[in-house]
């Protein structure tokens, strides 16, 4: 069976923890990395509930989507529903993992899950990151470029949208000159060498800026590669909040409420005032979603999907969207899901389930 390093590790090529938001506490909370996982218990909140069902079902490892730590325990006395929680999960040797604002901040992650039940066509990510990508500029003599290309595209880079192996090349005249300490690829020690070389240029990902230098190391000739790597600031198009997407037909305002409220399985919606207008963009946010209001009207949506919005908030749509608002709980449900399909994807032999706690500390009257 698969210890707990390699179901976080899985996770985290999936959704990597740099991506989280810094107020954000995703990760391993509790547990040792190393222990054999005998069962996985998926779900959005790991609360005390969650904890006894898994020591239950003889499962130590929890997987949920929302941290039960955000900031920093100065004592564990169980004095409250985190310190519970915490304590009952050490004592019973139960692992909880978080995997927060990553999964938010990716494609194909909570807010694609969302989209997704919608039936949304033409899914973008709302609002792309800047800086979280990287430009390599490494030069290399004529005869070694192709293997050192291949070995960066095989490690990430050049990976841009539905394109790969993306790069771009000029051929110059380099020059150098060994010290007598010097083991050269081409050259002697103390006699100025000039070799015809290339400058390879890539972009890839921060978060696998290690993997790409290292397969550079290893692919190129010379015993000091002469290279840079900067932060660029171009939006990331496969990494950023929320999502947007087109419904197969457009329809009106009252018929979508009705069609969210079947897909997302909610009883209620908070809504602004109907336009009397057919709607077919539809942006959305699992979660806390208002800060992203400006970028659905920016990029002409038709309806903002999202949820925990303030009274005065809703007046921001000022008749130019329709915010529907759905609740925190609801919006983000079927990421529990999500998990659970890449999990037993990946860990065929496992036992996986999700939990039968309804996390949702909002009820309905």
């Amino acid at each position: 069976m698969p210890n707990i390093q390699q179901i976080t590790q899985y996770l985290e090529t999936l959704a990597p923890p740099i991506y989280q938001e810094n107020y954000d506490n995703s990760g391993l909370l509790v547990g040792n990395s190393a222990t054999e996982v005998k069962g996985v218990l998926v779900a959005l909140d790991a609360l005390e509930a969650v904890v006894d069902e898994a020591i239950a079902k003889g499962y130590n490892l929890v997987v949920a989507h929302h941290p039960i730590v955000f900031k920093g325990l100065k004592r564990l006395n169980g004095n409250n529903y985190i310190e519970r929680t915490v304590l009952k999960a050490i004592q019973n040797n139960i692992a909880l993992y978080a995997i927060h604002t990553n999964l938010d901040n990716v494609y194909r992650g909570v807010n694609f899950k969302i989209a997704e039940q919608l039936g949304l066509q033409n899914i973008k990510i709302l609002a792309p990151k800047p800086q979280t990508l990287a430009k390599l500029v490494v030069f290399v003599p004529e005869t070694h470029a192709e293997s050192v290309l291949q070995a960066l595209g095989s490690a990430g880079a050049g990976q841009i949208g539905e394109y790969k192996n993306c790069a771009f090349q000029v051929s110059g005249l380099g020059q150098f000159e060994p010290s007598d300490k010097a083991n050269p690829f081409i050259g002697q020690a103390g006699k100025l060498e000039k070799v015809n070389e290339v400058r390879l240029e890539v972009i890839l990902p921060i978060h696998l800026q290690g993997k790409v230098l290292a397969a550079m190391y290893a692919s190129h000739p010379y015993e000091e590669v002469a290279y840079y790597l900067q932060n660029v600031e171009n939006l990331n198009q496969e990494i950023g909040s929320g999502a947007i997407g087109e419904l197969p037909e457009a329809m009106t305002e009252q018929d979508f409420l009705i069609y969210l409220k079947e897909k997302m399985r909610v009883n209620w919606v908070r809504h602004t005032e109907f336009l009397h207008k057919k709607v077919k963009k539809i942006a959305l946010c699992g979660g806390t979603g208002s800060f992203l209001l400006s970028k659905a009207l920016s990029q002409k949506a038709d309806v903002f999907v999202s949820a925990d919005f303030k009274y005065h908030e809703f007046f921001d749509a000022d008749r130019r969207i329709l915010i529907a608002d759905i609740g925190h709980y609801e919006s983000e449900q079927f990421t529990q899901h999500l998990l659970l399909d890449l999990l037993k994807k990946q860990f065929a032999d496992l036992t996986i389930a999700l939990t039968s706690v309804y996390t949702n500390p909002v009820n309905y009257f």
